[in-house]
């Protein structure tokens, strides 16, 4: 059983998009109102198999993207900052003819996504914030994420990149597989990827971070309609930050998943699905 098992009868595509002079790794597969997927910090575009067909059959134009510095697509040489990354998924958008599309931001993701669509809204149809980061500055946090992160990419071992993944999810034992684990590590230790990862890791720092993060009066300027996915086991932070995070955006709806970890769109892919696609066609 595969990741890509998932995909089996959509017709889809893998290709590099050439986004303001970086190449950019992306899967886009159906056709109707373009969706974009956006995976979490030292993620890629993977986090989103069990979810394309479903939106696909839903009707939409599906493009899950490694983001900048990220997975397979370019890692130009300097810090990712968000305005960094909301530059390239502009540029991403332009190069494929995009105007607008709706947004699925997971963790770094959905922090992207908001940002874009507080600065941007005109190129933002609706908005899905799932386990989104970036309203927070917790330095246990930050330091679990980037100790985690640098010692999997830093060490040939792939136990360390297995006890990365594990900390997305609330039953790792269920959802990351031996072809998970390959995955990621096959990207970590790719040499632009090793020589990235302080660009990669810079919105861990706190003065990096403060700087960049989305503050409620940024929130609150976001009039795209919003949806707020968040589950109860979440290591990167509890229901309250969803819970703040829902209330400052006007327009938004909030759903909790039990036993879910940082994953919602794959450790409770049906649900998830079927919520995703209902919020996208405006029947909630």
């Amino acid at each position: 059983m595969s990741i890509w098992t998932d995909l089996v009868g959509v017709p889809f595509s893998v290709s590099w998009i050439d986004a303001g002079g970086v190449p950019t790794c992306s899967l886009q597969a159906g056709r109707g109102e373009p969706v974009i997927f956006m995976h979490g910090t030292s993620g890629h575009l993977e986090a989103f198999t069990r979810n394309i067909a479903a939106h696909v059959e839903g009707g939409f134009e599906c493009h899950a993207i490694d983001a900048l510095g990220h997975g397979y697509t370019g890692k130009p040489a300097f810090p990712y900052e968000i305005p960094r990354y909301v530059e390239h998924l502009l540029a991403y958008m332009d190069a494929c003819g995009l105007e607008w599309a709706h947004l699925v931001g997971e963790s770094l993701g959905g922090w992207i996504a908001g940002w874009l669509a507080s600065e941007r809204p005109e190129r933002v149809g609706k908005l899905e914030l799932v386990a989104a980061g970036g309203t927070k500055a917790n330095p246990a946090v930050m330091e679990r994420l980037k100790t985690s992160t640098r010692r999997a990419v830093y060490t040939d071992d792939r136990e360390l990149t297995r006890s990365r993944l594990h900390l997305l999810f609330h039953d790792p034992g269920k959802d990351v597989s031996e072809e998970l684990v390959d995955v990621r590590h096959a990207i970590y230790h790719r040499p632009d990827f090793v020589a990235g990862i302080d660009n990669l890791l810079c919105l861990q720092e706190m003065e990096t971070r403060r700087r960049n993060l989305m503050l409620p009066d940024r929130l609150a300027s976001i009039r795209a309609e919003t949806l707020v996915v968040w589950g109860t086991h979440n290591p990167f932070g509890g229901v309250p930050e969803a819970e703040a995070m829902a209330a400052a955006i006007p327009n938004s709806h909030l759903e909790i998943f039990p036993n879910c970890g940082h994953w919602p769109q794959h450790e409770h892919p049906e649900r998830f699905n079927e919520l995703s696609v209902r919020f996208l066609k405006g029947e909630m």
